[in-house]
């Protein structure tokens, strides 16, 4: 490949969203864990309308059996819109839930291999192009700054250096035996020291044998190299088809990064950060953040 062709716009985004949500248990019984609600919009709302942030233009929903309600969420409800309008109710609540005819797409993962087994899933739609890959829960909240959300920051380096990009964050070493963990390299001038070369990934090391501190925080841009690594199906950590190490595959023969991502992070695929999510988000929000802070002063009184 050229640098050329590492370069190519990044126009898909992965969503693997075929877990059981065991964790969320009997919530998610008969609902997608993806679509608990953070205050009034589920999670794989915020996870697309990030996605089109960056400039995505194609959401790819790698599913399981149970999961249609996420492809639901983003059609025409036209018993709902029609009823609206009729009690001359407003629909700006649901714009974000509309996306253009043709630019959602569903695969199945049949059975409960792995991320990298899951991203692998969509390799017929993701075809010859590189592509983005969101885990909705983890919730990534970018600053009232300017600087934008986690993918579109990954996408302003992206543009700058093509190749593979993840994001990252720090986190306490005594933490990093439950993620992905980077080997960093050197740090890029001109990005504000949040460009970090990656020189090795390691799948939930041992602290003491932990490269760094740095974990991989649910964002990628990858080429689509990295599916014809998957294809051979090779089982790593916890007997599962583990998406780092296909990545680690491809370091030293293409550029590969890290972005350490300006913003926030929740937790959503556990009970205490979902619940840290929700509260935090709602103290923000103009029409509730008073009324919720008066709320949580009388629950702690």
């Amino acid at each position: 490949m050229t640098d050329h062709s590492l370069r190519k716009p990044v126009r898909k985004a992965v969503f693997p969203v075929a877990g059981l949500g065991t964790r969320f248990l009997p919530a998610t019984k008969a609902i997608p864990k993806e679509m608990l609600p953070i205050i009034d919009r589920p999670l794989i709302q915020y996870a697309v309308d990030e996605a089109r942030e960056a400039g995505i233009e194609q959401m790819i929903f790698v599913t399981g059996r149970g999961k249609t309600a996420m492809v639901e969420h983003f059609d025409h409800a036209f018993e709902l819109e029609a009823t609206l309008r009729e009690r001359d109710k407003a629909l700006d609540a649901l714009e974000p839930t509309r996306i253009q005819p043709g630019n959602l797409v569903a695969v199945r993962q049949q059975v409960p291999l792995g991320l990298g087994h899951a991203i692998w899933c969509a390799r017929a739609i993701v075809g010859d192009e590189p592509f983005a890959i969101i885990l909705p829960d983890e919730l990534m909240i970018g600053h009232n700054d300017g600087t934008g959300g986690c993918m579109k920051q990954m996408m302003q380096a992206y543009n700058e250096v093509g190749g593979n990009l993840i994001s990252v964050l720090e986190v306490p070493h005594e933490k990093v035996s439950s993620y992905g963990v980077i080997a960093p390299g050197n740090k890029l001038d001109g990005f504000g020291g949040t460009l970090t070369e990656v020189n090795g990934l390691v799948e939930k090391p041992k602290a003491e044998d932990a490269p760094s501190n740095l974990i991989i925080s649910g964002r990628y841009i990858l080429q689509a190299d990295v599916m014809r690594t998957l294809e051979n199906q090779e089982k790593g950590a916890g007997g599962e088809i583990q998406l780092t190490d296909a990545m680690a595959k491809m370091i030293g023969h293409q550029p590969f990064h890290a972005v350490t991502f300006n913003g926030r992070r929740f937790d959503c695929g556990s009970k205490v950060g979902f619940v840290e999510a929700t509260l935090a988000l709602a103290l923000e929000r103009p029409d509730i953040g008073e009324a919720v802070r008066a709320m949580a002063k009388r629950l702690l009184a």
